[in-house]
């Protein structure tokens, strides 16, 4: 019987612009089955379909929210989702979801901080309950590696600032839970990594954001923002770690970033 194929989830994949959609593809190049989770399912659809046409394979698992419960199940449906090509195992998960409240403070509201803490805290337990459980049902491979966790955090995850109240306090509590789940699960050969993303990333939607001539520099300018494919390779680079020498934070910024 041939071994099982790897299988990379994404969770956060947005329009497939940005750094879910650059690692999923990254991913599949390298030969990982590719289970893809997000909100807008035409958006998902479109992700999954550029991948198999371009002789990967990945499945799209549409949700509706956040919740809890709901990133519980949709872990269920990928362990067993049947694959064309034989069984696969998760060995690698990131979550890259998050939700952004860039407000002074006494303009946050009850809703902003509840859905803060939906998808930064709870559903970050929820993936990762799900993603160590299904690493603790692999073996041992040739690294000595079970499974690695990915997490994408911000420059909000070391300090806050004067609109961030409801934001960096969702991006703590994600790095506190990375660092919690490496210390506790690495004895167990299972890989848990941070990744503080320090500048803007080019997606369309930040694209758009930028006024007037600055849009051109912004996309053309590799030293004042972040590729979303550099952060994917930054990313199998951990994935490819062996346990002798495991990373559980990177600090990625581009060149000319003030930090």
């Amino acid at each position: 019987m041939s071994s099982p194929k790897p299988i990379l989830v994404v969770a956060g994949v947005g329009n497939s612009s940005g750094t879910g959609g650059a690692t999923a593809r990254l991913f599949a190049k390298h030969g990982y089955l590719v289970a893809l989770v997000a909100r807008n399912a035409d958006n998902l659809k479109a992700a999954a379909e550029e991948i198999n046409k371009s002789g990967g394979e990945a499945a799209a698992f549409p949700i509706s929210n956040y919740e809890y419960s709901t990133v519980i199940n949709v872990c269920d449906q990928i362990k067993t989702h049947n694959w064309s090509n034989g069984k696969g195992e998760i060995r690698v998960a990131l979550f890259n979801s998050g939700h952004g409240v860039w407000k002074p403070f006494l303009d946050v509201t009850e809703q902003d901080i509840q859905e803060n803490v939906q998808v930064n805290i709870l559903a970050a337990f929820a993936f990762s309950r799900q993603a160590i459980l299904a690493f603790k049902e692999n073996k041992i491979d040739e690294k000595g590696r079970r499974g690695t966790l990915l997490f994408t955090g911000a420059t909000a995850s070391l300090r806050g600032n004067v609109v961030t109240s409801g934001f960096a306090t969702g991006k703590f509590a994600l790095r506190a839970l990375s660092q919690s789940l490496s210390k506790e699960f690495g004895k167990e050969n299972i890989h848990v990594a941070h990744a503080i993303i320090d500048g803007g990333i080019l997606t369309d939607r930040t694209l758009e954001r930028q006024p007037g001539n600055a849009k051109d520099n912004f996309q053309n300018n590799l030293d004042i923002r972040l590729s979303p494919e550099s952060i994917a390779e930054s990313y199998l680079y951990l994935a490819n770690q062996d346990r002798s020498a495991w990373t559980w934070e990177l600090d990625l910024r581009p060149a000319h970033e003030k930090w």
